[in-house]
């Protein structure tokens, strides 16, 4: 629809300038065709084609890509490069995809050659290795496979593929590691998994123990066909899985499913895990009734699952399932939760060794630090606890604050130690790639743009950094400008790291509700990046992403009666929301900020339940949020607080000052319900 009225404006641009004879012509030639046939590319109108501006022109080149209109693109293609059109580029490579099947080696080539330095290279190498792999053309592909740089797990499938076939030993180990994923891949992955299972590498425990992962990922279908590689399966069986995942309460109480095969097993102990996490004392019942069928290695599993569910619902006594786990081997997250369980109990011995047990990659995540300094502190081992939280403190972040503030300094407001000059800003509007993303944007092709962008960035230094950030500023771009200055390591620019837009219209909906402009702020960086048409797969929309029922909400407590659900995207109306919106959680609550900006998140009935029967260091409070997205959420808002307050000079406040104490349950929060 917007091409087409695009198109109309064109059109009457076109027309006015032309000679009357001309004009004449090509009103007949859009009676007889009609504007959007001339805009789709199926026919090109030569008058058109040749008033119409290179933007114009592009955007006929890209429709006649998604229509699959070779012809009309290669048209396009030669006109937007004989103008030397900065994105004819674009053009090209659509026509490349099209014919990329059918290309042979030299021209593929050569285009990757010409076009080594745009960030589309490398999708159309990928496709091209996809295309020799179908065609059994392994010696180009692995001529050509070292030098792709993406992750596409196809790809990866084929090379694994490939090189079994030619007999590399480096492949079949890269086809185990596939194997063992705990998600759906790609479907010619399947050709390397029976290359394994023939040749014996792929053995009944290696099918176990994937189905196992999927199984606690609840990745049903799947388990369901890697299953069918077990010798003898028989496919009736697939329909007991989707009863325990349907009724695991049931398949327990009824014992519907019997323990003496292994399949059995498998599926009793996916019931009792399903089953505790929701009802965890009933799950333990079942399993004091069943543990003796199972083997040590079986229970010491169910024991770690167990634990894990009891530690993400605050148990109390989470760190002693933990125990009973044995010698399992533990996950990721299950690791995680060992150390918050620790954490919550503040039983730091135990979370030193909870710590101390993670791979080495895991140890050296900014959290595992910070917490691993507080647990050597609160044992009194000052000197080894203060060589991390020294190096941590350079960090500009939520843990490199906390480390700053631990060894009992206070941050001042932070300073722009580099402001961008004029040359700075010249020298980046002439990089190629930086004038093709802001050409890009102004074509709202977001992702071509944002590609553009990262790529021509990606070696920049500290001062081109903040330059090119600088120019996104500038073009309103606001959330490339904090990205691309939060990428900055010695020279900095907390004005763009930290920006404060449409504040003449905030500042007088924070003092409305009585809040914080810092946080707000800090709220509004999280949410959106003030991108004001955001809008997130929940259905989430604006600066402050305000969901759909909760604008109605707001709009009956505000007495709108004229709301319609539009206006949520309009500027004014979504801070005058989300601001009323983020008093109702502060008001709910109790002016506990860390819980409302949780509940803001996740709701305000949530954080209630995640309070515990004591106060609690709200670090500590926020660090054991059962949802990832929420506490990933409330670190980021309540550190950029504390940076806007810096910027602003507004409620000066420590980080630790701004995480406060949860109160114990009972106390926490208001007594008004959700």
């Amino acid at each position: 629809m917007w091409l087409t009225k695009l198109g109309n404006r064109v059109l009457a641009s076109v027309l006015e300038s032309m000679p009357q004879q001309l004009k004449a012509a090509s009103i007949r030639a859009r009676v007889q065709a009609g504007v959007v046939s001339v805009l789709v590319g199926s026919t090109f109108s030569a008058s058109l084609a040749l008033a119409a501006s290179p933007d114009d022109q592009f955007l006929n080149a890209r429709t006649a890509y998604n229509t699959r209109n070779q012809a009309a693109l290669a048209s396009a293609l030669q006109s937007l490069q004989s103008q030397q059109y900065i994105l004819a580029p674009y053009a090209d490579y659509w026509l490349m995809l099209l014919n990329l099947s059918q290309a042979d080696k030299t021209s593929v080539r050569d285009f990757l050659n010409r076009y080594q330095d745009l960030p589309f290279a490398d999708r159309v190498r990928g496709e091209w290795l996809k295309s020799l792999a179908r065609r059994g053309d392994w010696e180009t592909f692995f001529e050509e496979y070292p030098k792709f740089k993406r992750e596409d797990l196809a790809v990866s499938c084929y090379a694994a593929d490939g090189g079994i076939q030619q007999g590399l030993e480096s492949a079949v180990l890269d086809g185990k590691a596939l194997w063992l994923s705990a998600n759906e891949l790609p479907a010619n992955c399947e050709a390397v998994f029976d290359r394994l299972q023939k040749g014996g590498v792929l053995r009944e425990e290696d099918i176990w123990a994937r189905t196992r992962l999927l199984l606690q990922g609840a990745k049903i279908t799947v388990a369901k066909t890697v299953l069918q590689r077990l010798p003898g399966f028989d496919k009736a069986n697939q329909k007991l899985l989707d009863k325990v995942y349907q009724n695991p309460q049931q398949v327990l109480e009824k014992r519907q499913i019997s323990l003496n095969s292994k399949l059995g097993k498998e599926l009793n102990l996916f019931a009792l895990e399903r089953l505790s996490r929701t009802q965890p004392a009933l799950a333990l019942d079942h399993w004091e009734k069943l543990h003796k069928s199972f083997e040590v290695a079986d229970r010491d599993y169910f024991w770690g699952r167990f634990a894990l569910h009891a530690a993400r619902k605050h148990d109390p006594m989470a760190l002693s399932y933990f125990e009973r786990a044995g010698n399992a081997s533990l996950d990721k997250e299950q690791l995680e939760w060992r150390a918050r369980a620790a954490m919550r109990a503040t039983d730091w011995k135990a979370l030193q060794t909870a710590i101390a047990q993670m791979p080495e990659s895991q140890r050296d995540e900014l959290v595992w630090q910070y917490w691993k300094a507080r647990a050597l502190k609160e044992q009194k081992q000052l000197v080894a606890a203060n060589l991390i939280l020294v190096k941590l403190a350079r960090e500009n972040s939520y843990y490199g604050l906390l480390a700053e503030e631990e060894m009992g300094d206070v941050l001042e407001a932070p300073v722009a130690v580099y402001k961008a000059s004029a040359e700075d800003l010249r020298l980046a509007l002439e990089v190629p790639g930086i004038q093709r993303a802001l050409a890009l944007r102004r074509l709202e092709m977001r992702t071509e743009s944002r590609a553009e962008w990262q790529l021509a960035t990606s070696n920049f230094d500290d001062k081109q950094l903040i330059a090119v950030a600088e120019l996104a500023f500038k073009e309103g771009w606001y959330d490339v400008a904090i990205s691309t200055s939060d990428r900055t390591k010695l020279l900095h620019d907390f004005g763009l790291r930290y920006p404060t837009p449409y504040r003449d219209i905030m500042q007088g909906y924070a003092a409305e509700n009585s809040l914080d402009e810092a946080w707000v702020y800090g709220l509004i960086r999280q949410e959106s990046r003030f991108v004001s048409w955001a809008k997130s797969v929940a259905g989430a929309s604006g600066l402050m992403q305000v969901m759909p029922a909760t604008a109605q909400w707001i709009a009956k407590r505000l007495g709108m009666g004229d709301y319609k659900p539009a206006m949520i995207n309009q500027l004014d109306t979504n801070l005058r929301f989300g601001t009323h919106y983020l008093r109702y959680t502060m008001d709910q609550m109790n002016n506990q900020a860390l819980m409302a900006t949780a509940a803001y998140n996740a709701g305000p009935g949530r954080p209630r339940r995640w309070a515990s029967d004591k106060p609690l260091e709200g670090a500590i409070y926020a660090e054991t949020i059962p949802f990832s997205e929420t506490r990933d959420y409330v670190k980021k808002v309540l550190g950029n607080s504390y940076y806007y307050s810096q910027q602003l000079g507004t409620k000066k406040q420590s980080l630790k000052e701004r995480l406060g104490t949860v109160p114990g349950i009972g106390s926490a929060v208001s007594a008004e319900e959700d």
